[in-house]
């Protein structure tokens, strides 16, 4: 089968909300990933064929079609086309999965995955908000209802019933979390994040400055001022402190053919091993990932030995928790650099965020292989296996 390949990667440093970024229009924070990720590998702006943009909340300022008016706002040329996929929180692992696709059945050459979300301009939920607004209904139809009677589909929900499962309680949770701002925080100061983050001019009360530091990190968090944060739910475990932030980011991924390679003198970071998606309980909903990865090791004659780095979505510090405890992978491999409860999930942005931090922490580490996988709404997760070149 034909080869995909990964030859730039690129990201924004995250924001928060009505932060530091919360000033960039999404449409024009989703076209300057496009514009970078086109510049980091060295390819004309008219050789892509095609753009995949991930985004959750396709309304307002990220609706009529985010991707396309993405495009439209960079230097891409018009005659590059765009689709704009939700597959809620893996929306932009999706389109990596598509691209890879594309490349690897010979229909298309170099096609940029991306994703983008402004949460502080667009925020979680606005799209449900806005049909019920628009026309009165609801999207759990009659044959819904009777196949999941009285059922709320909700992740806070799930999470803690994750939780439950695994016998993660309040502690656990809490230390995870400050681990994961403490990673996050090495990360920085190290300078592991200067290859993937693209610096974003932004205007200030004092005039114009630049931001290319991820703004979600507290670099005082204690287990003490984690711990004082109050449950969601009464006699619950989860909180916003051992769940992801609220972000605006986008991120990009150009993959192409070993065609493409040689034809335009490309650079291959990386090798798409393994394409994976599976889906399972809607209703405890995050622990798909735990079954996708089982799918995806025996897809790709793996063990979970083999893989040298993790990246798996911190929706809710249970989710990576869980994830450990069944897969039985070594916790030191996993999100080295910290994950969405310090750097952010910008929702349809994620994916293509993690992967290219995954790209990026396994060259700077020479390692080989690489797994990313997240949770999604509606109990569907992703598994991306990577080769680092």
């Amino acid at each position: 089968m034909p080869e995909a390949y990964i030859v730039s990667a690129t990201r924004t440093a995250g924001g928060k909300r009505e932060g530091r970024m919360s000033g960039w229009h999404p449409v024009d924070l989703a076209a300057a990933v496009l514009d970078q990720a086109v510049a980091r590998a060295g390819v004309a702006p008219d050789a892509v064929d095609d753009v995949i943009m991930g985004c959750v909340s396709q309304v307002g300022e990220q609706g009529m079609h985010f991707g396309r008016n993405a495009v439209l706002a960079s230097t891409l040329p018009q005659s590059v086309p765009a689709v704009t996929i939700d597959r809620q929180c893996g929306s932009s692992q999706q389109a990596v999965h598509f691209a890879a696709q594309a490349v690897m059945s010979g229909t298309q050459d170099i096609v940029i995955a991306a994703g983008a979300e402004s949460m502080s301009r667009v925020a979680m939920g606005s799209t449900g908000r806005w049909a019920r607004q628009a026309t009165p209904g609801s999207p759990t139809s009659p044959g819904l209802a009777r196949k999941y009677p009285e059922t709320i589909f909700s992740q806070f929900t799930g999470a803690e019933m994750i939780a439950e499962k695994w016998n993660l309680g309040r502690a656990d949770l809490d230390a995870y979390a400050l681990a994961s701002h403490q990673r996050a925080i090495r990360a920085t100061d190290s300078g592991a994040f200067a290859d993937e983050v693209l610096r974003l001019e932004i205007q200030t009360e004092t005039g114009r400055d630049y931001h290319d530091t991820d703004e979600g990190i507290r670099r005082d968090a204690t287990l003490d001022s984690i711990g004082s944060v109050r449950t969601i739910s009464e006699n619950g475990r989860i909180t916003a402190a051992n769940a992801s932030q609220i972000c605006d980011g986008a991120a990009a991924v150009m993959v192409a053919s070993e065609a493409a390679v040689k034809a335009h003198g490309l650079t291959p970071l990386a090798r798409i091993h393994n394409l994976t998606v599976t889906a399972g309980d809607p209703v405890i909903m995050l622990e798909e990932p735990l079954f996708a990865t089982d799918r995806a090791l025996k897809r790709a004659g793996m063990t979970i030995d083999d893989i040298d780095l993790f990246e798996v979505n911190e929706a809710f510090a249970p989710v990576p928790l869980a994830w450990l405890k069944h897969t039985g992978a070594d916790p030191e491999r996993l999100n080295v650099n910290g994950g969405a409860i310090a750097l952010g999930h910008p929702l349809g942005g994620s994916g293509a965020k993690l992967m290219t931090t995954l790209v990026h922490a396994l060259r700077a580490r020479g390692k080989r292989f690489g797994l990313q996988t997240m949770c999604e709404g509606g109990g569907i997760a992703n598994v991306t296996i990577i080769e680092a070149l």
